[in-house]
């Protein structure tokens, strides 16, 4: 699990809007609603909420979700210190006391157990029962709960069930258009905008090999790295193989294919 506590909005992430997200987001909180993003990795969800817990002065509580992730480790859990047996509050329930923002990246990779626990607090209760303290906790009227996904990626045994969708108001997140996305490559690496331009355009015709050749596009994540690493001085054909091929797959028939097309477009 992996967990980082934002505080202070004396720098605040920067974040691109794509539409009106911001102000949905700032809604939701406003009015104690339960947020659901989704869209594919590396499309910015997990910056996006680090960008308005900073703008809205709240703490931020991040879980990256995976497979052995139960709902104690959420809740927490009676742990032996010193020859006491003591409660431990695990993220959730810290949240929840405190108010902020708990946001648990991939929802749908934890285990199905972690579902019923989110359900009392997204609807009107917002709730959190222990059952093994015996206490149900209030969320205070600061406290919001935030889940992503990416539902292109996931198989049908990992997906969320309607009924914990529809618990969610939900945002679709998408790349950024492609001069928009330039803009932003640009500025996060430090490379100008008419080297960035052809890594772009790369990165776009691998995304439309999604599902085909490919499990997922290229993130905009990993053109920050590319553009990153030919800022610094790499030839821009093995910063593009490093940063934006051998990430994507482990398929020598679809690398060389993937290398041909590098090879087109990156001169």
């Amino acid at each position: 699990m992996n967990m980082h506590l934002r505080h202070s909005t004396s720098q605040i992430p920067a974040y691109a809007p794509a539409g009106n997200e911001c102000a949905l987001f700032e809604t939701a909180w406003t009015r104690q609603l339960p947020l659901l993003l989704k869209g594919p990795t590396g499309c910015g969800k997990t910056r996006f909420v680090s960008h308005m817990a900073a703008k809205l002065g709240l703490p931020l509580t991040t879980v990256s979700c995976h497979d052995d992730l139960a709902a104690a480790d959420l809740t927490g859990r009676y742990l032996l210190k010193g020859g006491d047996t003591v409660w431990v509050d695990g993220p959730l329930t810290r949240a929840v006391r405190d108010g902020g923002i708990c946001y648990l990246d991939e929802v749908v990779e934890a285990r199905k157990d972690v579902a019923v626990v989110l359900h009392p607090l997204t609807d009107d209760r917002r709730i959190l029962p222990l059952e093994r303290t015996g206490e149900q906790l209030e969320a205070p009227g600061s406290f919001m709960l935030v889940v992503s996904y990416n539902p292109g990626y996931q198989s049908l045994l990992k997906t969320l069930k309607p009924s914990t969708r529809q618990r969610f108001v939900a945002i679709e997140f998408d790349f950024l258009p492609k001069a928009r996305e330039i803009e932003v490559v640009a500025e996060e690496s430090g490379l100008d905008a008419a080297r960035v331009e052809p890594l772009v355009e790369l990165a776009r015709r691998l995304r439309a090999l999604k599902g085909h050749d490919l499990e997922e596009g290229v993130s905009t994540r990993l053109l920050v790295y590319c553009a990153s690493l030919i800022d610094a001085g790499l030839e821009p054909r093995d910063a593009v193989r490093s940063a934006m091929i051998e990430p994507l797959t482990d398929e020598p028939d679809v690398r060389t294919a993937l290398l041909e097309l590098m090879q087109a477009v990156i001169r």
